[in-house]
């Protein structure tokens, strides 16, 4: 039977302001403490780390650039058919050499002038033509004088295709500027490595301090709620490392193909978004684990989440443009699922409903 409101049965489990004070000190030094210790560990693994960083900004690059050469080959193509100029690559050779992960550029060279250089160079490989009498090609609109330079045309010049693996490309290789760089980079892996290997730990401080404010009846949902609390942080880092970034780089590397502009990425740029895009994910990810839990406590209910659903969106939606950088398409990212973990929440809640308000135990 429930008692009465005015009987405060639960006065000895209760903290005062300054305990709850000593009680967050006390959990965010245990929490550094051992964030210290996982990046003490990290720091071995930071070459590894930053490898894998990297990766998806260098396959976006080199799908920029695959994707831009098709492009330039099909104008090269063109070209070529109004001259009257034979293309010695079709389309389905070029599509299968870039299956096989190679990239290409169009060059144009001067026969002569090259044929010449590896005879210089190499005159047991390309020995010289035997005299006959005839004069050597000349360019167009010049006759061989002896007394003047030749005129070069655009029809002297032969296109010429370069080819090479894409991770061998210069321009997806990643650059730094300054001389440091490389270090603070490897430094920022360890430690963003060491977060995730003790979040764990991290939230369990977390919740300890979150627990020590509660009822009896109510601390038992920590044990509950730990271990989904870690599993939704690293599913929400990895759901931004594994298929947020490769949408958002896309997204904005499509504004450089439309402007002509190639892109340049610094790899520290590259490594704040990259690091702590993903962290600011899993922590967003908590959002139906902090529903059920201000449900089970008796703080809100179902029907108050279902009332201000609308607030809910426009709330989530200034969060999505806090924790992400200033494009539509990662808000978007961030946002679609948080809309959709927030009525996951009310189901949750619905599912698993409280069987005891705070004031019922």
């Amino acid at each position: 039977m429930p008692q009465p409101h005015e009987q405060d049965l639960f006065e000895s489990s209760t903290m005062s302001f300054g305990e709850h004070l000593e009680e967050l000190r006390s959990c965010l030094i245990k929490a550094l403490l051992w964030v210290v210790v996982g990046t003490c560990v990290g720091l071995f693994f930071g070459e590894y780390v930053v490898n894998l960083i990297k990766l998806p900004l260098q396959d976006s690059l080199g799908e920029y650039y695959i994707e831009n050469a098709l492009l330039k080959f099909e104008e090269f193509s063109k070209s070529q058919q109004e001259r009257n100029q034979p293309v010695h690559y079709d389309e389905s050779q070029i599509a299968s050499l870039v299956e096989d992960g190679y990239i290409f550029e169009v060059i144009t060279i001067y026969p002569p002038a090259v044929l010449g250089n590896l005879q210089a160079q190499y005159p047991d490989t390309f020995p010289p033509p035997a005299t006959s009498g005839e004069s050597p090609r000349q360019p167009s609109g010049e006759a061989a004088d002896g007394q003047a330079k030749p005129k070069l045309t655009g029809v002297d010049l032969v296109p010429l295709f370069t080819w090479r693996r894409v991770e061998d490309d210069p321009r997806v290789a990643i650059k730094s500027l300054a001389s440091q760089e490389a270090f603070m980079i490897w430094l920022k892996a360890g430690v963003v490595a060491g977060i995730i290997l003790t979040s764990p730990m991290i939230f369990y401080h977390m919740w300890s301090f979150i627990a020590a404010g509660l009822y009896p009846h109510e601390k038992r949902y920590v044990n509950i709620f730990l271990p989904f609390s870690v599993v939704l942080f690293l599913t929400g880092a990895a759901f931004c490392f594994f298929v947020v970034l490769p949408y958002v780089l896309n997204f904005l590397f499509s504004y450089n193909r439309s402007l002509g502009i190639d892109p340049d990425p610094r790899i520290n740029e590259w490594l704040s978004f990259a690091l702590f895009l993903p962290v600011g994910f899993g922590l967003s990810f908590q959002l139906p684990l902090v529903m059920l839990f201000l449900h089970r406590v008796g703080i809100f209910s179902v029907e108050v989440y279902l009332q201000k659903w609308r607030i809910a969106v426009l709330v989530i939606a200034v969060i999505s443009m806090v924790l992400t950088p200033a494009d539509p398409m990662s808000m978007m990212m961030m946002a679609g699922p948080l809309i959709g973990l927030y009525f996951l929440g009310i189901a949750i809640c619905r599912w698993m409903p409280s069987a005891k308000g705070p004031l019922d135990a």
